[in-house]
């Protein structure tokens, strides 16, 4: 677990911009990271099977996929609590940032 961010509350951060350092230091772990990148993947590719299909369960199935993933890399490798306990916005928000910062190279996979 990464010392700097265990004693940050989430809840402090007044900005995204603040938030978003310490929601990077909370995915240190590599596993942690594949893991996050593989659910908002599939999270994307159930969103298309939506709207392709219509169905709602692809709905229920991109949040168990996203969270899933997330999850069991947070508690598996990272081992820390997912920041979406306490700044569920943000969180989600970092998801996507990261996704991004992943595919332009940002951010190493």
């Amino acid at each position: 677990m990464n010392t700097t961010t265990a004693a940050t509350d989430p809840k402090a951060f007044s900005s995204f911009a603040e938030f978003y350092p310490f929601y990077l230091g909370e995915h240190s772990n590599r596993t942690c990271r594949r893991l996050h990148f593989v659910g908002s993947s599939l999270a994307l590719a159930c969103l298309v099977m939506l709207v392709v299909t219509g169905k709602p369960q692809y709905f229920l199935y991109g949040l168990l996929c996203g969270y899933g993933f997330a999850w069991l890399g947070h508690f598996g490798f990272e081992k820390n609590k997912p920041a979406s306990f306490k700044r569920p916005l943000y969180s989600f928000m970092g998801d996507w940032v990261m996704y991004k910062d992943i595919w332009t190279g940002k951010i190493k996979l």
